[in-house]
């Protein structure tokens, strides 16, 4: 098992995007494996490259009894339904905050052997496509709170031990909300 460190918000990793996947070679399936033992390691439930300094469109995904991983992946909404709720991450640690998200989605992207995958996903499996999806265009959940829940989490986690003080960036989304952030 390789588990890797977890880069905290402030690193300018997270705020890079990622470069697409061009070969699925040896490097990446260690790659893929390294994601999956950090994230099982501390129990997330997804966990995207740039989480580990690898600026790659990869992620890992464990929950609602679904598991594995996408290659360059690219989500859509499927239909209206929207979803509020406790959103965290392996980034911001021991904190949550109520996120908007689509209620169901479908991404599309590869696996780590350049086979395509579809994954269709409903209430936290779509949560997770959508947080890590949007942590391989350098946007942290954080870019889609409301403007009261982001001035409270700021504040939290600037009084938060493992804060190293970095001034933090707040990014807009490549991916719409129905015209918001």
């Amino acid at each position: 098992m390789t588990v890797q460190p977890i880069r905290l918000f402030g690193d300018p990793v997270l705020r890079t995007p990622a470069v697409e996947v061009v070969d699925f070679d040896q490097e990446l399936r260690n790659l893929v494996k390294d994601l999956w033992d950090t994230m099982e390691s501390q129990g997330g439930a997804g966990l995207a490259a740039p989480q580990v300094g690898v600026g790659l469109r990869v992620f890992t995904y464990h929950c609602d009894g679904a598991m594995g991983h996408m290659v360059n992946p690219v989500w859509t909404s499927v239909g209206d339904d929207v979803q509020d709720g406790p959103e965290g991450c392996l980034s911001i640690p021991g904190y949550s905050w109520d996120c908007r998200r689509h209620r169901n989605v479908v991404a599309r992207g590869w696996n780590m052997h350049g086979e395509p995958l579809e994954i269709e996903g409903s209430d936290l499996l779509a949560r997770c496509i959508q947080h890590e999806t949007d942590h391989l265009d350098g946007v942290l959940f954080l870019d889609r709170l409301d403007d009261t829940t982001r001035k409270q989490a700021m504040k939290e986690i600037r009084a938060a031990e493992w804060f190293d003080g970095a001034v933090p960036t707040l990014k807009q989304s490549p991916h719409s909300f129905f015209g918001a952030r």
